[in-house]
């Protein structure tokens, strides 16, 4: 976040898709940095951590482990555990629902709108679910995994057909494939989705904005 040049000691609230490491691995030494950094010396607002079931004993496993007390900050911290389906405000004037993946128990999709309409949605990590697309259908941004190119090996992963199969279904107006593999190193990734879907797809990749509201803008700072 530092950088991207991102306001990072004002962050009002953070999501944890689920608890593998290479998702919520960087919240623990973040929440170190907040307990002892100069920018956060003098912050009163309190931060918001969403999450699924199991997520406060989570953190509390990392406290004990060290003794690091990660939750007595300057300012409050807020762990909301959410279940599937569960609808809430996750910012003001911002509605968040979250639906179950079949990657792991806790592991959850996340849908935000905003006051004017506007909506995105991350897949979390998951395999393919009609209803999944369901719960994406007609989203103006669609952020999915694509672990693999072809020929998955896990069921609980996405690959490209999979992921266009979602985007057919959901008819979104633009995807955003993220969560690569190794194999798609040196890949095309844009020219083989159009080959699978004609609608807009982009390869995530570092420093990537995108404006949802005006989707046909994007830059790469």
């Amino acid at each position: 976040m530092a950088e991207e040049g991102l306001v990072w000691p004002s962050l009002d609230a953070i999501w944890i898709s689920h608890f593998h490491l290479d998702h919520c691995g960087g919240l623990v030494s973040f929440l170190f940095a907040t307990k002892w950094a100069p920018q956060t010396k003098h912050r009163r607002k309190p931060l918001v951590i969403f999450g699924g079931e199991g997520l406060e004993g989570l953190l509390n496993a990392f406290d004990r482990a060290g003794d690091y007390e990660l939750l007595k900050q300057p300012f409050a911290i807020n762990v909301r555990e959410v279940g599937p389906r569960s609808a809430f405000e996750i910012l003001p004037d911002l509605r968040a629902e979250v639906f179950s993946t079949p990657h792991t128990r806790e592991s959850l999709a996340l849908r935000l709108t905003d006051a004017n309409g506007t909506s995105l949605v991350y897949t979390s990590d998951t395999g393919y679910s009609d209803a999944l697309a369901d719960f994406a259908r007609g989203v103006d941004l669609f952020v999915m995994e694509c672990s693999f190119r072809k020929n998955k090996t896990s069921q609980t992963h996405l690959e490209l057909a999979d992921a266009m199969r979602l985007a057919e279904r959901a008819q979104p107006r633009r995807v955003v494939l993220t969560h690569l593999y190794p194999e798609w190193d040196g890949t095309d990734i844009e020219s083989e989705a159009r080959g699978l879907w004609p609608g807009a797809v982009v390869a995530a990749r570092d420093g990537l904005r995108l404006r949802i509201d005006a989707i046909n803008q994007a830059s790469v700072p």
